[in-house]
């Protein structure tokens, strides 16, 4: 069943109006695409080289002292990187402002013991290796530190000795980390800024095209015409048909621009459609609009117009069917949610021609973009009928 294609206006975005910001979004893209152990071995590898550089050419020590000590040092700084940034941070983070600050804080002296820790049993290995160092400014270190305790190692003095050492060698680690989650929560929020603009675009092209569906001649035509024939008839029901076409302008005039509405008014809106709607047709249609949960419907507010684009398709393609020709909508609110369930009849000639177009995907971009995580939608063409699911958490 083919859906209504509405005309979206095309609009600059966020992206197209700072073309600068392209350099770190395409670098974020291509580091989250390449494998990260590749950045993380570089940076390691970068750090180890230079640091080696300095005891061989600096230092004056021999190439597997260097390699030796190098590697003691690569050590101690990855696993307090890898222990701060993806064990602590994540958790600490999930914490209030106040305490994740406090627990931060905290955290530098456990760093540090974790550090001399480390520090400490690599000098052990390398003890028990009988490896030792014989250049003067390092004679006999790892001596010194594999042959004592793990207790005569970290003593509190020791810590605030080398508070600074861990610190100052942390840091270039920590300073890559923290730029490229910098990159990443600038990127987000540009991503952010962007999808709020496309929503807001598309929020008034939805009111546009659904202000242009309702008020083109051929709706007003066909519900004016029924007008006068009640009128003709002098039937009790004109005042209603003229109540419920000035609730429904009224709604898509006033009511459709807020982000929200109170959901008991989409309800109204719904059955006032349905009522008009029904007017075109012999009484003997089967043409159903179930609601039920109106007692819970106080309080809870829902997207304007979210499954006007269903309903309007249902009445446009529907009850033409050679037989079994129907309509039935379904609402049901329950626990502050909305369940939405329309199907009816499809000519079997029209069911190979392919629904979406914009229409679809509008409906799908607003659900996704202000109720993530809080919708299901489901479209399911049958054999003899075209039915839509949907649910969203209030």
């Amino acid at each position: 069943m083919p859906f209504y294609i509405s005309r979206m206006q095309t609009e600059p975005t966020i992206a197209e109006l700072q073309p600068n910001q392209n350099i770190l979004i395409e670098f974020e893209k291509f580091y989250n695409k390449s494998p990260k152990i590749i950045f993380h071995f570089l940076m390691w590898f970068v750090f180890s080289a230079l640091l080696f550089l300095n005891y061989y050419i600096e230092l004056k020590l021999s190439v597997f002292e260097g390699l030796i000590l190098t590697l003691r040092n690569a050590v101690n700084n990855m696993v307090v990187f890898y222990i701060f940034f993806y064990l602590l941070v994540p958790k600490i983070f999930l914490l209030k402002r106040k305490t994740s600050i406090i627990l931060l804080i905290l955290s530098i002296p456990i760093l540090v013991y974790i550090w001399m820790i480390v520090n400490h049993f690599m000098y052990v290995f390398y003890y028990h290796l009988g490896y030792e160092i014989n250049v003067p400014v390092y004679k006999d270190i790892i001596k010194k530190n594999g042959s004592i305790s793990l207790i005569e190692a970290i003593p509190f003095k020791a810590v605030i000795g080398n508070a600074v050492l861990v610190i100052f060698t942390m840091l270039p680690f920590f300073f890559v980390k923290i730029l490229l989650e910098i990159i990443k929560i600038y990127n987000r929020t540009t991503e952010l800024q962007q999808q709020k603009l496309e929503v807001e675009i598309q929020n008034i092209n939805i009111e546009k095209d659904f202000l242009k569906s309702q008020l083109n001649p051929h709706f007003l035509f066909n519900t004016l015409n029924n007008l006068y024939g009640l009128s003709v008839k002098k039937d009790d029901l004109a005042p209603e048909v003229i109540l419920n076409l000035s609730d429904i302008m009224s709604y898509t005039l006033y009511e459709s621009n807020a982000e929200k509405v109170a959901l008991e008014k989409e309800i109204d809106f719904i059955k006032n459609y349905f009522e008009l709607e029904k007017m075109r047709y012999p009484k003997d249609k089967n043409i159903l609009l179930e609601i039920s949960g109106e007692d819970e419907i106080s309080g809870l507010y829902i997207a304007p117009l979210m499954t006007f684009t269903f309903i309007e398709n249902a009445f446009k393609y529907g009850l033409k069917s050679s037989q079994n020709q129907f309509i039935k909508q379904e609402i049901e609110i329950k626990n502050n949610t909305f369940y939405f369930i329309l199907e009816n009849d499809i000519d079997k000639t029209e069911i190979k021609k392919e629904f979406g177009g914009i229409g679809l995907e509008n409906i799908k971009k607003r659900l996704q973009l202000l109720y993530p995580n809080q919708h299901i939608l489901n479209i399911k063409t049958l054999e003899n009928s075209f039915r839509v699911e949907l649910k969203i958490n209030l």
